[in-house]
């Protein structure tokens, strides 16, 4: 029995890449900005429609990069806890303080309300997270923003693909970041973006990007996040076949919609206006029993969910304190993420969603 996992690398023709790697071995240059790294940073800037972009090693040097650029130190960041552990580590590196917002139980993403309760004098951000791709309430959050004088980061490492009433969803808020993990709907192996909304702004990343110098010029610490030619070269095969990426899933998506036992799981609420990439398939069970039970069910037969997102990032040991989150810590013990990439077999969906049919019984 083959085993099927939470997710799988798109892995490009072959062909293709060689084609790409053969470039990289003809120019001689593997990394600092190479004509392949130069060339996909284009290609992504245009086709996300955006001022400006730079790809990045990882998305949580991304984050910590978006919160230097606004120098945040010593401050309070408010943020979700329901994300992956990425998005609280890079505040705690650069030395803020995360203040927890609880979620909104239909999106899943960070409850305005929430937001505007948490503000302090101390508090100088807001690191919202566009949960499995899913937009936060941008227009909501951007006026509390403007009310309260604070910047707002997006860690849309989900995001990338989803358009929202006409624009990408990361060209929100003052700095949006994505990740091009190999587990992404697109990726670079190991990747990440960062887009700033200013020159001033996309000037200081590219210095905290570099080391924080221009050849022999040094104008500030930074530290380096540059990604490399061979990096470049997978994200430049992947691009091309973005979009039928992205339908596949679509189907796959369908289908677990159509086979699944909906009147015993809930779904995300996806707003109007939302033009979907597709990259998860989070089901919220009715109970952390159920949700085991399936987990159990699936995995007896080799097929491995994630509980994305678990445990609530505002109960992680290590804080110096725990805040209360209620809808999140609920929502975290009943929730799994459904195997979903563009090559499964729709025959596994249905083999998938007839597990649970039968683990949810009675």
């Amino acid at each position: 029995m083959k085993k099927i996992f939470v997710t799988r690398p798109v892995f490009p023709p072959l062909e293709r890449f060689n084609a790409y790697v053969a470039e990289i071995w003809e120019n001689k240059q593997l990394t600092n900005h190479g004509p392949l790294h130069n060339k996909l940073e284009a290609e992504l800037k245009a086709y996300l429609g955006v001022d400006h972009f730079l790809m990045t090693t990882n998305g949580t040097l991304a984050l910590q990069m978006a919160l230097r650029a606004f120098d945040l130190d010593q401050c309070d960041v408010i943020t979700t806890p329901f994300s992956y552990v990425a998005t609280v580590s890079s505040i705690l590196w650069e030395h803020c303080n995360p203040v927890f917002a609880d979620i909104d139980p239909e999106t899943l993403c960070i409850n305005p309300d929430a937001i505007e309760r948490a503000i302090t004098p101390n508090t100088k951000a807001i690191m919202a997270v566009h949960v499995f791709g899913y937009p936060c309430a941008v227009d909501r959050i951007e006026e509390i923003a403007r009310k309260h004088n604070l910047k707002v980061i997006y860690d849309g490492a989900h995001a990338f693909g989803c358009r929202y009433k006409g624009r990408s969803v990361l060209d929100y808020g003052d700095i949006a970041i994505s990740s091009f993990h190999a587990t992404k709907v697109f990726h670079t192996i190991e990747g990440g973006c960062v887009i700033a909304h200013n020159d001033e702004i996309s000037k200081k990343l590219y210095l905290l990007r570099s080391f924080g110098h221009i050849g022999d010029d040094h104008f500030e610490l930074g530290f380096n996040a540059k990604a490399s030619e061979l990096q470049a070269a997978m994200g430049l095969c992947n691009l091309e076949t973005l979009a039928q990426n992205i339908e596949r899933r679509k189907i796959v998506s369908k289908a677990y919609d159509q086979s699944l036992p909906m009147d015993k799981i809930s779904r995300p609420k996806v707003p109007e206006g939302l033009d979907y990439n597709y990259s998860y398939y989070p089901a919220v069970f009715r109970s952390e029993s159920e949700c085991l039970k399936v987990r159990e069910a699936l995995t007896e037969q080799e097929i491995i969910p994630r509980r994305y997102f678990f445990p609530s990032l505002n109960t992680l040991p290590y804080l110096k304190d725990h805040q209360s989150c209620p809808v999140s810590e609920d929502i975290t013990r009943r929730i799994l993420c459904l195997p979903l990439y563009a090559d499964l077999e729709l025959s596994d969906v249905e083999r998938i969603s007839a597990i649970i049919r039968s683990a949810l019984k009675g």
